[in-house]
């Protein structure tokens, strides 16, 4: 086997490669704090994956390639019992954000779910306060202030996306699409129309924010909504949507497990006075360990629904 260790001393990571079998010409186990995992070869059809010689029951499709529900089924084909899609899904996929709505999930229909994007995650959570505490929405604009992913450049050069997103990641605030506020009328069909918005990719490896500015349909007041935000963050939310009343910065957010940290100092501050239905709010979220925390957690769930 070969040794490595990675990370610093607060967060040693201990890995070893090594062979399933000794006649094999390359090492397969990759062993992982005494974890073993098993790698197999990437194939372009899904079916042809040996999850029913491993026994796979869930598969987690990360792939971005097989994101369309007849793509995603191939992993079913190859004996997997469930697939979830961590990432936006296409076609015929449930789409399930933790703590708004997944417990519409049913094992008996649902084979191929979607955990949605990160930035789903961040904005659901706050509609979902704002609906269930009476407020409601009349309409919305939101905008994600995003880090940089690894399907941007880090030089200038052609992007099949558009031309803003082929330029240098890093050196660039690069306006793009994003499909998550309306992703979100999928997981509350109440808003469904009443959202939508866009993204800013910034120089920043990790963490995002979602600004969410909308009208509300009922009269109330931006220190009723911080009030609702905070009650729901240590009831029906907790641990998905968290509080800060701190002066926090982006970093301060790194491997951050909620879904969505609404910032509480940034939204009081930065509405107008007496208004009634106009509003802006603040949320935070690491978007890559929060994310693949949540789905952990939905596979969790579905796995105690079996």
């Amino acid at each position: 086997y070969q040794r490595r260790v990675h990370g610093d001393r607060s967060r040693e990571v201990l890995y070893f490669w090594a062979k399933s079998d000794p006649t094999k010409s390359e090492n397969d186990i990759l062993i992982v704090n005494g974890h073993p995992i098993r790698c197999v070869q990437a194939t372009r059809n899904p079916a042809d994956l040996p999850w029913r010689e491993f026994g796979v029951d869930y598969v987690v499709e990360s792939t971005g390639l097989f994101t369309e529900a007849d793509k995603a089924r191939g992993h079913l084909q190859a004996g997997a019992k469930k697939v979830v899609i961590s990432a936006p899904g296409k076609g015929d996929v449930k789409t399930l954000v933790m703590g708004v709505n997944h417990d519409e999930y049913d094992p008996k229909v649902h084979h191929v779910v979607s955990n949605a994007s990160c930035t789903t995650n961040c904005l659901a959570p706050l509609v979902h306060v704002l609906l269930t505490e009476g407020i409601g929405i009349e309409k919305g604009l939101m905008t994600t202030i995003h880090s940089y992913t690894a399907t941007q450049k880090t030089v200038d050069g052609p992007s099949k996306k558009d031309w803003r997103g082929g330029r240098a990641a890093a050196t660039n605030i690069i306006p793009s699409t994003t499909g998550a506020a309306k992703a979100v009328g999928e997981v509350i069909p109440s808003v469904k129309g009443k959202l939508t918005g866009m993204a800013f990719r910034v120089p920043t490896p990790d963490v995002s924010v979602v600004d969410l500015t909308f009208t509300t349909v009922q009269e109330t007041s931006i220190e009723k909504i911080d009030e609702c935000m905070r009650k729901a963050s240590r009831t029906y939310l907790r641990g998905f949507l968290g509080v800060s009343t701190e002066e926090m910065v982006s970093s301060d957010f790194v491997h951050d497990k909620r879904s969505s940290v609404y910032d509480s100092l940034a939204t009081v501050q930065n509405n107008l006075k007496g208004e009634k239905r106009f509003f802006k709010v603040v949320s935070w979220y690491d978007n890559e360990w929060g994310y693949s925390n949540r789905v952990v957690d939905l596979l969790r769930f579905m796995a105690g629904k079996q």
